[in-house]
Parts: C-alpha cells; sequence; structure tokens
C-alpha cells in the first residue's frame, strides 16, 4: 500500500471520529444520556377538570403542579357484615300430602293393577277373582292379608247383588282402608317435654337412612321446631358431611365426632347439646348395617342405651326400601328385636314399589308406617294417611 493511499484512510477514520463525538455532544444538551428514557407524563384520571382561574392571571409554579395531580380522594370506612345464608323453609306437611295422592295416582303399581282388574269387568267370574288375588300377592301384600280381602269383597258383592261399578269401587275402599288400619297411631313422637323428644333413625346399608334425616328435620322445622342432628355414622366420612349440609339449609345445627368415633358417645354429645341447648328434638343418625351381623346390631342397641342415660328415646324410626318387599320384613323383624322399633319409614313409594308392603310390614311388626319418602326433593318425605294412600291406589286404577 503506497503513502496516499495510507493518508487517505487515516483522513476517513478521522472526519467520523470527530463526528460522533459532535453526535454525542448535542445528545447531552438536550437532556439525553446514552440509554435515557424519554420522560413520562402522567395523565389525570378522565372526567377530572383543573380548578377555574381568571384567564388574565398567570399560574405559579406551585398552581402548575397542583393543577397536574389529580385529586386527593377520601376512603370511607366500609364495615364488612359477614355473609348470612338464606335458609330455606321447608313444605307443609299438608302440601305434601296433597303431592303424595298425586304421586301415587300417577304410578302403575301392581297393586293398582289388580284393583283396575275388579271394578272393571262387567262380570266378575271365578276367573277373574282369581286372577285378582294373584295381582295381590305378587303386589307384596302377603298371602294372609289377599285372603282376607278377597274373601270379604266376594260375601260383599255377591250379599248385596252389587253390580253397578261405583258401588263396588266403594265396598273395596272400604275394605282396602281397613286392612291398612287407619286406627294406627302415626304421629311422630316429637314433642318436648320437661327435655328434648329423641328419635333414632336405623336401617340397613342403602335405604336411603341419612338422607331420611335430614328430610325428616325439614319437616319439623316446618312445624315451627328446633332441632339438633347427630352424626352417629362414624363409618363413613361423607355420612357427617352430608348431615351437615342437610342441617345447614334450614338452620338446624350438626353435632359430629371424628372418623371411626364411638357412635355412641357422639349420640351422647347430641342429646347433651339438645338438653344444654332446650331444643325440641334431637334426631340421631346411625351407621347402615345388615341386619345379619350380630356385632353392628348389638353395637345399635349401646347406642340406644347410652342416650337414654340423659333422656328416653321416644322414637325409633326403621327405614326400608319399598321396593325390596319380603328381604324387608327380614330385616324389620330382626331390627325390631334389637331396638323395639316405634313406626316405619318407607322410601322409594313413588311408582316403583308394588304397595302391598305398607300392609304387610304393618302386620308382621305391629307398629304403624308413619312417613313414605316420594322421590329425590328435599321435600319428598311426607306424613302416611291410610285414606290418602287407599285413594290414589283406586284413583291410579
Amino acid at each position: 500500500m503506497d503513502a496516499t493511499t495510507l493518508w487517505l484512510i487515516v483522513g476517513i477514520v478521522l472526519v467520523v471520529i470527530v463526528g460522533l463525538v459532535g453526535f454525542v455532544a448535542v445528545g447531552r444538551r438536550r437532556g439525553l444520556g446514552t440509554g435515557d428514557q424519554p420522560p413520562s407524563v402522567e395523565v389525570p384520571p378522565r372526567g377530572w377538570e383543573a380548578p377555574a382561574r381568571d384567564s388574565g392571571d398567570e399560574p405559579s409554579a406551585s398552581e402548575v403542579d397542583i393543577a397536574a395531580a389529580p385529586p386527593e380522594v377520601e376512603l370511607e370506612e366500609v364495615e364488612l357484615v359477614p355473609e348470612v345464608p338464606v335458609l330455606e323453609r321447608p313444605e307443609a306437611p299438608e302440601s305434601r300430602l296433597v303431592r303424595l295422592r298425586r304421586r301415587l295416582a300417577g304410578s302403575n303399581s301392581p297393586l293398582s293393577r289388580g284393583l283396575l282388574l275388579l271394578i272393571t269387568r262387567d262380570r266378575i267370574d271365578e276367573h277373574t277373582w282369581e286372577e285378582f288375588e294373584e295381582t295381590l300377592i305378587t303386589s307384596d301384600l302377603g298371602v294372609a292379608p289377599t285372603t282376607e280381602l278377597v274373601d270379604s269383597l266376594r260375601d260383599k258383592l255377591r250379599v248385596e247383588g252389587v253390580s253397578e261399578p261405583g258401588r263396588a269401587r266403594a265396598i273395596l275402599r272400604a275394605e282396602l282402608v281397613k286392612l291398612v288400619d287407619p286406627t294406627m297411631d302415626r304421629r311422630l313422637n316429637a314433642d318436648r317435654t320437661d327435655q328434648p323428644a329423641v328419635v333414632m333413625v336405623v336401617g340397613v346399608n342403602g335405604t336411603g337412612k341419612t338422607t331420611t334425616v335430614g328430610k325428616l328435620a325439614r319437616v319439623l322445622v316446618a312445624e315451627d321446631k328446633d332441632v339438633i342432628l347427630g352424626a352417629a355414622d362414624t363409618f363413613r366420612a361423607a355420612a357427617a358431611d352430608q348431615l351437615e349440609t342437610w342441617g345447614s339449609r334450614v338452620g338446624v345445627p350438626t353435632v359430629r365426632g371424628a372418623e371411626g368415633a364411638d357412635p355412641a358417645s357422639v349420640a351422647f354429645e347430641a342429646v347433651k347439646a339438645g338438653i344444654e341447648l332446650e331444643v325440641d328434638v334431637v334426631l340421631i343418625d346411625t351407621a347402615g348395617r345388615l341386619h345379619t351381623k350380630v356385632g353392628l346390631m348389638d353395637e345399635l342397641g349401646k347406642v340406644k342405651r347410652v342416650i337414654e342415660r340423659q333422656a328416653p328415646v321416644g322414637e325409633v324410626l326403621l327405614v326400608l326400601d319399598a321396593t325390596t318387599g319380603q328381604n324387608g320384613l327380614i330385616q324389620a323383624r330382626i331390627f325390631a328385636e334389637v331396638v323395639d322399633v316405634t313406626g316405619i319409614v318407607l322410601t322409594k313409594l313413588d311408582g316403583s314399589a308394588k304397595g302391598g308392603i305398607v300392609v304387610q310390614v304393618q302386620r308382621e311388626l305391629g307398629v304403624p308406617v308413619k312417613l313414605v319418602g316420594l322421590g329425590e326433593g328435599a321435600d319428598d318425605l311426607a306424613p302416611f294417611d291410610a285414606e290418602v294412600f287407599v285413594d290414589a291406589l283406586l284413583e291410579a286404577a
């Protein structure tokens, strides 16, 4: 490379260096350094206006600062009020009976079909009676009640020479009501005396026992009674949670213990709390148990004995699935031997059940059906009424 070319390159480099130095100097005079960001501008909130002033006045520096700042907002102290849960108002027992009749009347049970067979025939011969008798037996009415009903009907219709369907229906109604027995006392023993009334609810697994306790609490609340629930089913963690949920919906507290705790101790504490709070009714939910398990059945007896150290157990309700038929009767016998059952609750009596189980279980135990479950709704538990039950069956027929 010759000397001329070398000096030319040196000259170009010097010109570039001088240009960069000048650019940096200009930037510093403008207040921007290398890597600096432009100053941020705070924008007042939308809808805010600066204070009014005379147009001829020049604002001072302090006034400019004030005008550029958003106004101060005074915050009021707000007292936080805990949210009060809205309690449900359960349906009254009277309207439940109306729905019971409507549900049963809309069913197609074997018992209803048997009644339809009899009252719609123009001529009732021996074959009709045999068919009628067979249908009643398959409806879980039982052999003895069926024979009693058929013999009574045959005598009355023959002696009175009844041929008009309306009269035949009236005779049939009277005989059915007598069979279901309206003279049995179906009232719940749930009235407070000097101590709360104590109601134990027992039954095998899968009959809807815990749900029945929750629904029964609603029935009692609808009658303006103060109730406490005792979650003595400590074998299933979900049972206490389920019961507590039922109670919270209507403002009823639940006494519960740890999972696996002694059921008798939980029941004892529930009754103790009921006495201290002077409630009207203490409802005790017990664990479902197979009637064939002797140890579990003995434990049920223990629960009752422990409760009675503080207050008498005025009601022991046995929950039966109305669809189980003869198996339900076997269960009923054994439970009655252990805890002296005072009343029956029949669940699932909403169309799928055969209906005759009402008569048979009452005859087997000598205790009345007091409540019936009609479906899955929260208020689908109703007091049982013999005449409403029979009328609904005849409406379905």
